[in-house]
């Protein structure tokens, strides 16, 4: 779609939005706002970059009678440098997702209790991280280890929304994350290195995916702390099997079996967004599949260096000694690296077509 098309969509929207009959379909409603707010950025940029260029015009007219107007025109020439730029940049297709709230997953991998432990400081650095977003957190379920660490966690982050939501900043967390460091459980001081994997999923609403009840098997057993004791004395643990796929997912953190059900279906409708998304991906030309490839834990994507305090995403070549601070949340320069790197992707393929 080109610019007049989007400019033109912009304007029946509008005219739409202020229809009130269009509001008694609440759903509508709000999918028209949503198409409104992507657009407003563009067509607003376009207004601005169409009134420079008329001053621009005007200034260098009259630059030869006033000198002051060439220094205007200078001015003015740099402005419209900038917002040919931002629209550029507005006009690459964005992540439909990047408005979505997202489902986290961390799970200890190579390395045994150091890993389990590992994967909880992950986790804190995730909540730390959406708090300072002022981001919602909710841990979904968890499953703990005997020294205070995770096999493997979940956790709901739910973004303010608009144009940039958890997921637009998150999705790149996908991946295998090693660590460097002298274990707890390390009697000698030796440095050692285990992994934990991460499984970032846009959170599905009810309308991106249907699930048939029929495709389900659902099983109900007890909940299980650090060691396998129980923790429940009746069967409120959920397990629910999408059958189709064979995607199994588990719950036990609720202390009823319908919250608990309610949770697994949380994240089996993101896990199952997730599959479409890469088979539509996969279907796609060969560099689109990048997108693909930000879910995959078999790639790895970050080592955090203990001992030098230094943070590594290999994806991207970013490197940074504040090791110390990230893990403390502050994780923006580490993710404003990977944001720009794709789109920069984008331009580049946008200017190849």
């Amino acid at each position: 779609m080109n610019l007049d098309e989007l400019i033109s969509e912009y304007a029946d929207i509008e005219g739409r939005l202020a229809d009130p009959s269009v509001h008694a379909d609440q759903g509508l409603a709000r999918r028209l706002g949503k198409r409104y707010s992507e657009l407003r950025p563009i067509v607003e940029t376009y207004r601005e970059l169409t009134g420079t260029r008329g001053d621009l015009a005007t200034a260098r007219e009259l630059s030869g009678e006033d000198p002051a107007f060439a220094a205007e025109a200078t001015d003015l020439e740099k402005r419209q440098e900038e917002l040919e730029e931002r629209l550029r940049r507005l006009l690459v297709p964005r992540d439909p997702n990047d408005d979505k709230d997202v489902i986290l997953e961390v799970k200890a991998g190579e390395g045994g209790e150091e890993s389990a432990l590992f994967a909880g400081d992950l986790l804190r650095m995730y909540l730390r991280y959406a708090e300072r977003q002022g981001w919602k957190t909710e841990i979904i379920d968890s499953h703990p280890s005997d020294l205070g660490g995770y096999k493997d966690v979940t956790v709901a982050v739910k973004s303010k929304g608009g144009e940039e939501g958890a997921w637009h900043r998150l999705k790149y967390e996908g991946g295998v994350h090693r660590v460097q460091r002298v274990p707890a459980t390390e009697s000698q001081g030796r440095i050692h290195t285990s992994a934990v994997g991460v499984l970032v999923t846009p959170e599905a609403e009810d309308v991106d995916v249907q699930i048939d009840p029929n495709d389900l098997r659902i099983d109900v057993y007890r909940s299980s702390g650090p060691g396998g004791q129980s923790v429940n004395t009746t069967d409120s643990a959920v397990r629910i099997t999408h059958l189709p796929t064979g995607v199994v997912v588990s719950c036990q953190n609720e202390k009823s079996q319908l919250q608990n059900k309610e949770q697994a279906l949380r994240i089996l409708r993101s896990r199952l967004l997730a599959i479409a998304q890469e088979e539509a991906d996969a279907a796609a030309a060969a560099e689109r599949k990048s997108q693909v490839r930000t879910v995959d834990r078999s790639e790895r994507v970050r080592t955090y260096n203990y001992p030098e305090n230094r943070i590594s995403d290999h994806r991207v070549g970013y490197k940074a000694y504040n090791l110390d601070q990230v893990l403390d949340g502050d994780l923006h320069n580490v993710t404003q690296a990977l944001v720009d790197a794709d789109m920069e992707r984008r331009l580049a393929e946008a200017q190849g077509s």
